[in-house]
């Protein structure tokens, strides 16, 4: 099986074959990515354009990181110019203090979700857009912390502040969120497992 390095060169050299391998592997991700910060059709034209974005960006592809965070990298890029492009007329938004609720009210849809994981769901999108990206990276994507800091341009010694801001806010909506105090406790005491779940489900979907 080739390598990502090796598919996205032949993709951007004309080769759809490997451009249709390379979205097929990576299809999952970019979807999870957008699926709790954008709803509706827009979510499945920024998975398109971030596939898209990356053969337009190639240059900026120099191969000192993967492939992944590269993609990773475009579809961070292309959600903030979307909220940008929606949101006032300067495009100006502090995305460390911004959610993806404040942004995009409407959540997308997991089907039959049990209690916990609309729970874990919900919080993730009432804390600062910046933390939700990296907790959903390090939770759902299993990324080290140095990829991220990649992923997002920023030092690994910010990116851990925000995983630590991240996780404070996190179980503080989760307790304003939760429906009753057994629900609560089981996500908070089980919140990997419920991570974990919801990665599944998502990419299922």
């Amino acid at each position: 099986m080739d390598d990502d390095r090796t598919l996205f060169a032949a993709w951007c050299a004309g080769d759809r074959t490997a451009g249709t391998t390379l979205f097929d592997r990576h299809y999952e991700a970019v979807a999870r990515f957008f699926h709790n910060k954008v709803e509706g059709p827009a979510s499945a034209d920024l998975i398109q354009n971030t596939f898209l974005a990356c053969v337009e960006a190639r240059d900026r592809f120099r191969g000192e990181s993967g492939f992944r965070t590269f993609l990773f990298a475009v579809a961070r890029n292309l959600l903030h110019k979307h909220y940008r492009a929606r949101h006032g007329p300067s495009g100006r938004i502090d995305f460390g203090e911004v959610s993806a609720c404040d942004l995009s009210p409407t959540a997308s849809e997991v089907i039959r979700a049990r209690q916990e994981q609309q729970l874990l769901l919900e919080a993730l999108r009432r804390v600062p857009l910046e933390c939700q990206e990296v907790l959903e990276l390090l939770y759902w994507e299993k990324l080290p912390v140095a990829e991220i800091a990649e992923i997002v341009g920023s030092p690994v010694g910010t990116v851990k502040t925000r995983l630590h801001r991240g996780r404070r806010l996190l179980e503080e909506k989760m307790r304003a969120l939760a429906e009753t105090p057994d629900v609560l406790e089981s996500t908070l005491a089980s919140f990997e497992r419920w991570a974990d779940e919801l990665r599944t489900r998502i990419g299922q979907r």
